[in-house]
């Protein structure tokens, strides 16, 4: 079969296991390696490249812990030629240890409840190529925040409650009142955001308190990876903004 490129999601559940072991790489024969072989065979990033058996087969896997153990700044011994990506998420792992780890056990929380393999590719989730890898927590669980983000039922409990506590209907980092701007065609329109992505409240049942509304310009900067950060909240968007002496950054009325 021709070669499949490990993707950011694969590469975070393969170095968050050879962090647990002590930053040692680990043997196909592995009970840990052979789960992770099934788990990633079963995720919904390749198409049906599973159906062939060597895909992420433990061999294969316990040669990317090999990359990942190697590529480690202290390892005495030869290195492997893991690629970029697999460099790219051990430096993540070694700045940021506690989100990665945090990443890593809310994907397979999201993989084990089920709902990962029913959601379709959402616009807007992060690509995999080298130059830009994406969010810090890779493709699927940010597919799984925009899905949820863009569920009508939701954003309209969201929009309803802030009504009922007369608040307008604006973005709450800049307060851009669609409706201002554009009228009718504008008026009661906003988007609906999760204030702390998946990978740090890990997969839970939505409250209405998780979520912000915002216009699409801001929406897009709270998900952008920039300067060493992932993603960053509404407030932090806001203070930034303020920061930097942008207009119309006011606190939410």
């Amino acid at each position: 079969m021709a070669r499949i490129s490990w993707v950011r999601d694969e590469l975070l559940l393969a170095c968050a296991l050879v962090v647990e072991n002590g930053w040692q790489e680990l043997r196909q024969g592995d009970p840990r390696v052979i789960e992770l072989s099934e788990l990633l065979r079963s995720l919904p990033l390749h198409g049906d490249a599973a159906v062939d058996r060597r895909f992420r087969s433990p061999d294969s896997v316990s040669r990317k812990t090999t990359d990942i153990a190697t590529a480690h700044p202290d390892y005495p011994g030869e290195r492997t030629k893991g690629g970029r990506p697999t460099q790219k998420i051990v430096t993540d792992f070694l700045e940021r240890h506690h989100e990665m780890m945090a990443a890593a056990e809310a994907l397979r929380a999201g993989i084990a409840g089920g709902e990962l393999y029913l959601i379709p590719p959402q616009p807007d989730e992060p690509s995999d190529d080298d130059d830009n890898p994406g969010a810090l927590e890779g493709r699927l669980l940010i597919r799984w925040a925009l899905y949820r983000e863009r569920d009508r039922g939701l954003r309209n409990r969201k929009i309803a409650h802030a009504r009922k506590r007369k608040q307008p209907i604006q973005c709450e980092v800049c307060s851009f009142d669609f409706g201002r701007v554009y009228g009718e065609l504008g008026a009661g329109y906003v988007e609906v955001h999760h204030v702390t992505p998946l990978h740090a409240s890990g997969p839970r049942e939505t409250r209405l308190e998780d979520l912000a509304l915002l216009c699409a310009n801001c929406h897009r900067m709270c998900h952008r990876s920039h300067a060493g950060a992932a993603w960053r909240t509404p407030a932090a968007l806001r203070t930034a903004m303020r920061d930097h002496g942008a207009h119309g950054a006011a606190s939410p009325e």
